[in-house]
């Protein structure tokens, strides 16, 4: 092969690439002004890493433990960099220029897909654009859901990868499947992951089911092994990030408890009520084809709507901000999950005209995906998955399990077009598929601009006690949007119909025909995106450096280690500047350790409410400082500073307990729940509750101190704890430090020495008498040992990937 078809060969996928640059950087323009997107996830993720940046900066390797949040925990999935994966290179080069790097990702993933399937480039362009445009992604990027819009952009190439080893080559299949399987692993939303599987998993079930009725079990066999192989080399690359994570899983609220209770509600994982809280609702899947089928998001009416305009008229214009245009079963939403009317016309025009058994598979995982979302809803089969279906019960907010509907429904409309234009379908057939797929999506939209009153009540269910006067208004507004966006769904709908009608009855060229249902497709999603996701979310890089509140100046000024509790916001459900410039006892993540969360339900909060009853009633400081004579745990975490009010100072807590202390009398307990409940009646200064598991650790049932013993800490690391302890004789140490079993060892005098648990979260030891220097350092096997095996399994696949390129070569040279 010559320069010039090379070049003419690769041309249109570098078109395709320039098309999908414009595209993204257009849309995200304010990137080129210097700008950058402002999310609260985002800067929840910025503070959460902070001091595993710094750490990185400093010393040049992983903390792999962090401070700033909720008195401790692993960085595993904060921010942990593991560099046995090769590719780890690969990843980051492609998620540079965010968020406009994640639409590029997910339109170039896409096209991939359609080339392996035959489709002609500008086809596949096109349905590039509408599945990169998808709005789902938009307003999880402004969420700030980096990792799951990047997981959801490696989805669409692996599993044609996957499909592609099935159904034509079994290496090269494979070693596509394989490598974007790994660059989705990296990505680290195991949800996405999960989510891909199931669908992967449908598809196997019925490539088995088809392969038996041809009588072609061994070329499924060999070929499953070779996926198989590649899997498990995906999986070895990434190996490092999935054992820590499936080790720290182990503790963390995805876990079982060891409380004994009586709740059903209780699974091996997520309370079923967690996992539930957000249910797409039955009639809410309509959003698919209208975006304000439910009012869109969980925004704010314009200034010119009926509910505005009545509030005013009221004299409560102080409310406006309390009423929003979404009115659906779920919590709120940040937009629909809008997939594009025309998208939802080809699939059903697919259904009919596509031919291929792909076909079904999509039509399964389309319906399997949307009665999954639908949670509590459709509770039988919520059940069945979350009781019966391995690791399903580890995730939350069961609508994220429609990423599934919205690769599987463009994909089978773009094999839809794919036929239309390929000439691979009669006219005829062509022709029936139109009148059917357009009736019935368009005659739906148009049924809704007619009779809106079939939509419900456009009343949330707390909404219908208010006065008629209101009621009103919020149901001609809402009725207003969904007329609007119907009639919207109905023309965009006639006018791919008539486009493709034209091209079929030769009315319109290919090249003309194509292009207009790309500006169809951006038309379309470009403008309900902006809706969410637009240019005023940007900000100067400079705005977003977080400053010190006059509370957090004043504790920046103490040098010493200590934590701090912040009630002027959700303490457990914040890391704004709290985890950024300090070590906090609150925070914010999806997966704190188990044990904690516990003691935040039966302790923090008592004592936290405690505080704020105290603070509503003291008349002076010194009665509120003496509210922490009965905050136990708080103590014993050491939450030396109460920040109240960030523009005031905080409150001193004379009676945070410091980083270690020795205590005289053991306190022996049966099982988690006596420990628990301990908490709040024992005096942390003279006793520690051990669970009796540890009694091989703790010989003697008093351990008395004299005055002059002393532990204080020396050195503090992320990953590295040293004390001097000095005593008369053998003593029982509690340390203010989070006890994690998996990775934290202890030495005395440079010999390791074990630790335990105490006082239901904390570390304890016994320390020997005399001058000891005692450190702590956390160094899980998991890590270091799963990037071994990461390195050794890129070091495979690139070798595997050079053998199959030269083997080609050889075997087209053969050819020639």
């Amino acid at each position: 092969m010559n320069i010039s078809e090379i070049f003419k060969k690769t041309l249109p996928h570098c078109l395709a690439v320039i098309v999908f640059t414009v595209v993204s950087l257009t849309y995200f323009y304010p990137l080129l002004e210097g700008k950058t997107i402002l999310t609260n996830d985002g800067t929840v993720a910025s503070n959460s890493a902070k001091e595993i940046n710094d750490f990185r900066a400093k010393y040049g390797e992983e903390a792999l433990w962090t401070g700033v949040m909720f008195s401790g925990m692993p960085a595993f999935l904060i921010s942990t960099s593991y560099k046995g994966n090769i590719f780890k290179s690969v990843y980051y080069a492609f998620t540079t220029l965010r968020p406009a790097s994640f639409i590029f990702l997910m339109m170039l993933g896409f096209y991939i897909l359609l080339l392996m399937f035959k489709t002609d480039y500008r086809v596949a362009i096109a349905g590039a654009l509408a599945y990169g445009f998808s709005t789902y992604l938009f307003f999880i990027i402004a969420a700030g859901h980096n990792t799951k819009a990047i997981a959801l952009a490696y989805m669409a190439p692996m599993i044609g990868g996957i499909i592609y080893a099935y159904r034509h080559n079994a290496v090269k299949g494979t070693l596509i499947a394989t490598l974007f399987l790994t660059l989705e692993i990296i990505a680290n939303h195991l949800q996405i992951t999960y989510y891909a599987a199931i669908c992967v998993l449908l598809f196997v079930i019925f490539e088995f089911i088809w392969a038996f009725r041809e009588k072609e079990l061994p070329k499924f066999i060999k070929t499953s092994l070779m996926l198989l192989g590649g899997m498990i080399l995906a999986v070895g690359m990434n190996f490092g990030a999935l054992y820590t994570t499936y080790e720290y899983g182990k503790y963390s609220t995805r876990s079982p408890s060891e409380l004994q209770t009586e709740d059903f509600n209780k699974t091996t994982g997520l309370d079923k009520d967690y996992i539930t809280q957000w249910s797409f609702g039955i009639d809410e899947t309509l959003t698919l084809m209208i975006p304000n089928f439910r009012g869109g998001a969980n925004i704010t009416f314009d200034r010119t709507s009926e509910t505005v305009t009545a509030l005013r008229r009221n004299n409560a214009s102080e409310y406006i901000s309390q009423f929003r245009q979404y009115w659906g079963s779920q919590p709120w939403v940040d937009g629909p999950v809008y997939l594009g009317a025309i998208i939802v016309f080809l699939f059903v025009l697919g259904l009919i005209i596509v031919k291929e058994n792909l076909r079904w598979w999509l039509l399964a995982a389309t319906i399997l995906s949307i009665t999954l979302a639908w949670g509590k809803n459709f509770m039988f089969l919520t059940d069945l998955f979350i009781d019966y279906f391995p690791g399903y019960d580890k995730f939350r907010a069961v609508t994220t399990i429609l990423v599934i509907a919205i690769f599987a429904i463009p994909f089978l409309g773009m094999l839809a077009l794919r036929n239309v234009f390929n000439g691979s379908t009669p006219k005829t057939d062509i022709v029936k598929g139109i009148k059917i797929a357009a009736g019935i999506t368009g005659g739906l939209a148009l049924l809704f601009v007619i009779f809106p009153k079939l939509a419900g009540s456009y009343l949330s269910s707390y909404e219908f006690d208010y006065p008629e006067w209101l009621t009103s208004a919020l149901i001609a507004d809402r009725q207003k949007l969904l007329r609007g966006d119907s009639f919207r769904s109905f023309m965009l709908i006639a006018a791919a119909a008539g486009i493709i009608w034209a091209f079929i009855n030769e009315k319109l060229k290919k090249e003309y025909a194509i292009l207009g249902i790309a500006v169809l497709f951006i038309g379309d999603m470009w403008f309900v995106n902006k809706r969410y996701l637009g240019a005023d979310r940007f900000v100067r890089a400079e705005a977003k450096i977080q400053t010190p509140t006059p509370a957090d100046s004043y504790i920046l000024q103490d040098t010493s280690h200590f934590r701090v509790l912040n009630l002027s916001v959700s303490t457990f459900n914040d890391a704004s500047s709290t985890s950024y410039f300090h070590k906090s006892i609150g925070g914010y993540h999806g997966a704190k350790l188990k044990r904690y969360q516990e003691l935040i339900d039966s302790s923090l909060s008592r004592d936290i409410t405690h505080i704020m009853r105290t603070a509503n009633t003291a008349q002076t400081i010194e009665e509120l400082e003496a509210s922490f004579d009965n905050t136990p745990g708080l103590n014993m975490l050491n939450a030396k500073y109460v920040i109240y009010n960030p523009d005031a100072l905080p409150i001193d807590n004379e009676k945070a307990m410091g980083n270690a202390w020795f205590v005289e009398q053991p306190l022996f307990v049966e099982n988690a729940n006596e420990e628990i409940m301990a908490i709040n009646n024992t005096d942390f200064s003279a006793q520690a509750v051990i669970d009796k598991r540890f009694g091989n650790l703790v010989t003697k049932s008093s351990y008395p101190h004299s005055a002059g013993d002393t532990i204080i800490l020396t050195s503090y690391k992320a990953n590295e704890l040293v004390y001097s302890a000095r005593s008369s004789g053998e003593n029982l140490a509690v340390f203010s430090e989070i006890y994690y079993p998996a990775g934290w060892k202890s030495y005395v005098n440079g010999v390791e020495t074990p630790h335990f648990r105490a006082n239901y979260v904390l570390r304890a030891m016994v320390v020997p008498s005399g001058n000891n220097e005692i450190v702590f350092k956390f160094e899980p096997a998991s890590y270091f040992s799963g990037n071994k095996i990461a390195y050794t399994s890129s070091s495979i696949f690139i070798l595997w990937v050079i053998g199959h390129i030269i083997i080609t070569i050889r075997k087209k040279r053969k050819a020639e």
